[in-house]
């Protein structure tokens, strides 16, 4: 890889675990091994090179490669005949995140047909004023799951 190859994957690296911290509630360092492994073939990387692409120290990296394997965001294999682990992004991380997901957005299904059933209810006025809101956000809702749905679908096609 050329240096300004080098250059831009550090960059991107930052960028990814910027959004990657906040997203996933990661570490710093944990966000950018897992954009370092994302940003690399599926051979994955040994130990010791995530620790000297990220520069931290042993323990850093090891305990932050902990969380990411507990948390299957990452997963490693062994090579038949070598002792090293060679870590990768997990295979169906974003399957289960998108599962993840989807029970969110059923469960906000739910909340806002009891918020519209309840003001029907006792609020008739209220739910002819602001009934098209709750049917707006609904039918916006209901276009995510289904999109959500078909991706999922398509990643265990993938499997």
């Amino acid at each position: 890889m050329s240096t300004s190859e080098q250059k831009e994957q550090k960059q991107l690296i930052e960028e990814i675990g910027q959004v990657n911290e906040e997203r996933l509630g990661l570490s710093p360092l944990a966000a950018r091994i897992y954009a370092l492994l994302a940003l690399s073939s599926y051979d994955g990387l040994t130990f010791d090179e995530i620790k000297e692409f990220i520069q931290a120290s042993k323990s850093s990296t090891s305990v932050n490669i902990n969380v990411l394997t507990q948390l299957n965001h990452i997963e490693y294999y062994t090579k038949s005949g070598d002792r090293k682990r060679y870590f990768r992004v997990a295979k169906n991380y974003h399957q289960q995140a998108l599962e993840r997901y989807n029970q969110s957005l059923e469960r906000d299904i739910t909340m806002l047909d009891k918020i519209n059933t309840f003001n029907k209810n006792h609020f008739p006025d209220k739910f002819k004023q602001e009934k098209s809101i709750g049917s707006i956000m609904q039918t916006y809702i209901k276009a995510q799951q289904k999109l959500t749905k078909d991706t999922i679908k398509k990643l265990a096609d993938l499997g």
